[in-house]
């Protein structure tokens, strides 16, 4: 494929996204005549880019789809759910075509073209897209003043002309050419114009003096009913203004206009507001030569009157359409400063960018390493304005990659829409966060658990109408997509008002299934979290959308895979909510080093909350009071198997995630450390505690924690211990800061 095939089918599928999300929007407000003329705009451009490419397949059936929105921008027709539905499919169909034009294929298989005929079948058989005659404006504008002073019919075409002197003498008859005008046409109304008629002893009889205001009915375009003038078009001067019904077309043609460079007289020519003939004679008398009024040089050049009023002057267009265009002139030049300051780069430059800033902070801290070694204090200082240079350098490069995560998010008006139609709920789908910012590889892996929690949401959490109506509730259900940052995570929230989990309907399946064990004591949370089991499901019966067991399993295990984790939590008769939590970032972080014996582990920065000195008399408890609150710990020597004695003086690093504190208790505090994730083998994929691995400046490899992990183990082993304590644990007063 080449660069303007690869240029057309990435613009392309923008504009696909841009016509969805405003066909969505126009079916909320259908008179919104902007978001209607974008979508036409949207559909114009993907024909016009793939006539360029010579793709005519795509050319064929955009045509048709476009057809049918400039008739509802006309109010040719009327707009309902249904042809929303269409043009919906239309736009997927379209985007099918893309995939054809990407895969290098001549033009579409049997399927997808026989997918294409039956598009276009039902949008030239849907009574909706019918043809109907077009009624007459619904308001009438303030006439039209003539050049004569009479007033002109807003709904006609009305032609201002002027015979000049010499045309009886050239042997023309002035009759002659209203005749011909009469066959592309009615003459609705024609007031003869005397006001260059001499007085008696002046005239001359072979001059002619005549001139005509007419009211003009007629579906010709401008330039035809300039062409009957051909033959006097010397002599006479001609003004042909559209009537009013026409003007609002051309100011929409205007706005559906490609995001091309023009001037002003190109534009109104482009749309058929203006021919070439008059914009050459307004030209030509922009460019004459004009002395300054007030100048008592002659020589001295007063500035070239605008074009437009020259135009407007001479009545060869209205007002509104000089200010449209100016304002599509505008428009267009302001968009071109906007793209001037953007840049296209494939995705695979910029990872290759992050895997070599990545080896450059590896070869800075082996630098400060060695340095520090060295003893010497300003080649330390030359280094260490090194690491920061390289800081800088790791942040702006990370920040290319980070894209807002509110395209994911507006994809799922159109899934909520179709989804809530199929099983006859009414479902309110409201976004907030979508500005947060997020790593783009991160953005393309989460697309598909969101999507099982959206259509799991609206399959078992929100009700149909009648049953919310009944439970008091408004029947249209709420459902949300949110987004925030915490604690260096993203965290990302589906939320619905339905019925919430049940709780004792998941724990008879799950003991059904010999999931659990009868008499096993297990809190609610416990209990929510068998969802994610695989094959697990309540559904009583299959549907396209749920009840085969499969998504909730591949919603935690795609989530794990990121360094993320998903919670969930439910009230019966308010709804349900799942929490993701996921890294910013999984290529560079800021790290926190701590050693345990020989051997160096890595913690998230961002997790780490304070440091602590753990006290003598608190080595052999699994918990400190730090502060009145009982801190859990976790201890690295005994959790890794490390050997060796611990040293007398024990430390104790406070970690936070999702609003839980615990403590990692260490050897020693190295410091700081930017860190290159380096992903584990699948060997040891399985290793909890572990979220990947670095490379330090001497070339030893450490291991990055996982805060996560560590967290819920605390977690855990405090809620096995609560139980089986027969009064409140009293806090030892163990750890220093």
């Amino acid at each position: 494929m080449d660069e303007i095939t690869s240029v057309f089918v990435t613009e392309s599928r923008e504009q696909l996204a841009a016509l969805e999300s405003a066909l969505l929007q126009l079916e909320d407000n259908p008179d919104d005549s902007d978001t209607l003329n974008a979508i036409f705009r949207s559909a114009h451009t993907i024909k016009g880019g793939a006539g360029v490419i010579e793709c005519y397949y795509i050319v064929a059936f955009t045509h048709v789809v476009e057809n049918v929105l400039d008739k509802l921008r006309n109010r040719e027709i009327t707009l309902d759910s249904d042809l929303i539905a269409l043009l919906l499919a239309c736009g997927d169909h379209m985007g099918h075509l893309l995939g054809v034009l990407v895969s290098g294929a001549n033009g579409p298989d049997e399927d997808l073209a026989a997918e294409g005929e039956a598009l276009l079948k039902r949008l030239q058989r849907d009574p909706g897209t019918a043809e109907s005659p077009s009624g007459p404006p619904a308001a009438i504008a303030p006439p039209i003043e003539s050049s004569g002073g009479s007033a002109v019919e807003t709904d006609c075409w009305h032609i201002s002309l002027r015979f000049g002197p010499d045309v009886l003498r050239n042997g023309m008859d002035p009759l002659s050419f209203l005749r011909y005008l009469s066959t592309i046409g009615r003459i609705e109304r024609l007031e003869t114009m005397a006001d260059a008629m001499p007085n008696a002893d002046e005239m001359d009889p072979e001059s002619c003096y005549l001139g005509f205001e007419i009211s003009f009915s007629s579906t010709a375009d401008k330039a035809a009913i300039e062409r009957v003038f051909d033959f006097v078009r010397d002599e006479c001067t001609l003004n042909i203004l559209p009537p009013h019904s026409r003007l609002t077309d051309y100011i929409a043609l205007i706005s559906a206009l490609p995001e091309d460079t023009m001037r002003l007289g190109e534009i109104l020519v482009k749309v058929g507001a203006l021919t070439q003939g008059e914009l050459d004679s307004g030209l030509a008398e922009q460019s004459a030569p004009q002395p300054a009024e007030d100048a008592p040089d002659e020589a001295t050049v007063a500035e070239p009157q605008p074009l437009g009023e020259i135009l407007v002057e001479h009545k060869a267009v209205q007002p509104e359409l000089v200010e449209a265009a100016v304002a599509k002139q505008k428009q267009v030049t302001e968009k071109k400063a906007a793209e001037a300051r953007l840049i296209r780069i494939q995705a695979d430059k910029l990872d290759c960018l992050i895997d070599l800033v990545g080896e450059l902070v590896i070869a800075g801290a082996s630098v400060s390493l060695l340095a520090g070694k060295t003893g010497l204090g300003e080649l330390i200082e030359a280094t260490s304005l090194t690491g920061r240079l390289v800081e800088s350098i790791r942040d702006a490069a990370l920040q290319l990659r980070m894209v807002q995560i509110g395209e994911t998010f507006n994809r799922f008006h159109r899934v909520v829409r179709d989804t809530s139609r199929e099983m006859g709920k009414e479902v309110e789908l409201v976004i907030s966060g979508g500005e947060t910012e997020l790593d783009k590889s991160m953005v393309e892996k989460i697309g598909d658990p969101l999507m099982h929690l959206v259509r799991n949401a609206m399959d078992h959490g929100l009700e149909l109408p009648s049953v919310r109506e009944a439970n008091g509730k408004a029947a249209r259900g709420r459902l949300e997509l949110t987004a925030c940052h915490d604690s260096g995570s993203i965290v990302i929230e589906v939320a619905d008002d339905g019925a919430g989990l049940n709780r004792d309907r998941i724990l008879a399946k799950a003991l059904e299934r010999g999931i659990v064990q009868p008499g096993q004591a297990m809190t609610d949370t416990e209990i929510f979290n068998l969802i994610f089991e695989p094959g697990f499901s309540t559904a009583e019966k299959v549907t396209n959308i749920s009840g085969r067991g499969v998504g909730m399993d591949v919603v935690r295990r795609n989530i794990q895979g990121l360094r993320g984790s998903v919670d969930v939590s439910s009230e019966p008769g308010k709804g349900s909510r799942f929490a993701i939590r996921l890294p910013l970032t999984l290529a560079i972080i800021d790290g926190f080093l701590v050693g345990v014996g020989n051997a160096a582990y890595v913690i998230p920065l961002d997790s780490v909350v304070e440091c602590i000195e753990l006290a003598v008399d608190g080595s052999g408890r699994d918990y400190v009071n730090l502060r009145g609150e009982v801190l859990p710990l976790v201890r690295l020597r005994q959790l890794f198997a490390i050997s060796g004695e611990a040293p007398a003086r024990q430390n104790v690093v406070v970690v936070q995630y999702a609003g839980v504190k615990s403590g990692i208790v260490v050897d020693q505090l190295m410091g700081e450390f930017q860190t290159v994730i380096k992903p584990l083998g699948s060997i040891f994929r399985n290793i909890r505690g572990i979220g990947g691995s670095t490379i330090l400046g001497s070339g030893e490899v450490a291991l990055i924690l996982d805060v996560q992990a560590l967290v819920k183990r605390c977690a855990n082993n405090e809620a096995q211990l609560i139980p089986s304590s027969s009064g409140p644990r009293a806090l030892p007063t163990g750890a220093q800061p």
